[in-house]
């Protein structure tokens, strides 16, 4: 690799992580506002599931869908376009007056949002090795916290001084400044020039892999909890802790500031292991993976404790489950060749996204029907230790898979 590409690397992974970024803020728009938004659009715990099912099911679909389209055009120009609708999706939400209306934006903006991580997944493999891939997808998960953070203070900011309409414009406004920066700053690279005209690999192919299951089924459970946390914890704050708008704005942020940690230091941590020499990709990875999935059920204990003690041990549980997905997510480049990475990510993204929107309608029909949030908290905790154990049967080695071969072989 040359060396102006590979200090180009970083800050490509610097410029996915801001992309990243802006999607986590747009999508917590809709639970941080909720509170301002039910003055004007009254909604039940069962409309706003509703809502977050729409938006999960768009992502889901657009989640695979998006990461072949990602193989077929490339990063470049399949990163700008999936922005530019998400941005502008996003924007339509402060147009809305119903629910129905909020229910066709949440659709869209999943529908752009799809592409994301996908996207992300190819340019960490088309610029890393496997030694930095986990230390780079860290860095570019961790826009996932940023987004976060900032999302509850500034959201709490805008409506105070305007109105929860504005939220949403700004949100859109800041996705269309990022692509402009994309498309005039990023370049494939040269040593590893896309081939956008490939012969693609299929879904059913790539399903044939046992560690294409295994990823789709653990990112299932994992993500089942992780969307629950990202879509109820203003909820449960305003509903179960008594919060307004600015105290939520106050203390929301903090499991998400942990959270970008966890990106960080489960990345360096694999990659750390990796580096030593002493240590297989497998070894690496499975021991990273096993300490985030351990520290999850810690979320059991959340509706026992005082606030501030709640606080923690969310940051507890929001650390591991990013240290957790980054590495999930770091293993389609690790298992299969560039030309079908976006793909596999795409599958094992939708099977999230899918997990997401299960536990999403159960956790609302829970709560509507007075099960309470110690009920939905011991469920969530135990998702992402199943998930482990998924991995641990289903992907037996980490290491690359010729997928040509192994089907020629097979047939």
């Amino acid at each position: 690799m040359l060396k102006s590409q590979s200090s180009a690397r970083w800050q490509i992974a610097f410029m996915v992580c801001c992309a990243i970024a802006i999607s986590y803020f747009d999508r917590q728009t809709l639970p941080v506002a909720v509170a301002a938004m039910q003055r004007d659009i009254p909604m039940s715990n069962i409309d706003y599931s509703t809502l977050q099912s729409m938006f999960l099911v768009a992502y889901a679909v657009m989640y695979a869908v998006g990461g072949r389209f990602i193989d077929l055009v490339g990063s470049r120009a399949g990163f700008a376009a999936v922005m530019i609708w998400w941005s502008a999706a996003c924007a339509s939400h402060g147009f809305a007056r119903s629910v129905s209306f909020l229910a066709v934006s949440r659709l869209l903006l999943g529908v752009g949002e799809g592409g994301a991580f996908p996207a992300a997944t190819k340019v960490v493999s088309s610029w890393f090795q496997p030694q930095d891939r986990a230390t780079a997808m860290g860095i570019i998960n961790a826009g996932t916290a940023v987004g976060a953070v900032l999302a509850p203070p500034a959201i709490a900011a805008i409506i105070l001084n305007l109105n929860w309409h504005w939220v949403f414009f700004f949100a859109g406004l800041s996705g269309i400044v990022w692509t402009a920066w994309w498309l005039t700053a990023y370049r494939e690279p040269t040593h590893f020039p896309q081939t956008v005209h490939a012969e693609s690999v299929g879904w059913l192919r790539l399903l044939s892999h046992s560690q294409v299951w295994g990823l789709v089924v653990a990112k299932f459970l994992s993500d089942a909890a992780w969307y629950f946390y990202l879509f109820w914890l203003p909820k449960y704050l305003y509903d179960a802790r008594g919060f307004d708008t600015r105290k939520v704005g106050y203390y929301a942020w903090i499991p998400y500031a942990a959270s970008g940690a966890g990106c960080l230091v489960g990345g360096w941590f694999s990659s750390w292991l990796l580096q030593q020499g002493k240590r297989s990709l497998t070894f690496s990875r499975r021991l990273a993976l096993g300490l985030s999935a351990a520290v999850m059920p810690s979320v059991l204990l959340v509706t026992q404790v005082r606030v501030e003690l709640a606080i923690v041990i969310f940051s507890i549980a929001f650390f591991g489950q990013q240290s957790w997905s980054t590495l999930v997510m770091t293993l389609p480049a690790d298992l299969f060749p560039n030309r079908t990475v976006a793909s596999v990510a795409g599958m094992v993204g939708f099977g999230g996204a899918i997990g997401g929107l299960v536990f999403g309608q159960l956790a609302g029909y829970l709560l509507d029907h007075g099960y309470g949030y110690g009920t939905v908290f011991a469920i969530a905790g135990s998702l992402h230790v199943i998930a482990f154990g998924v991995l641990l049967l289903a992907v037996p080695k980490v290491e690359p898979l010729f997928v040509e071969e192994s089907l020629k072989a097979a047939l």
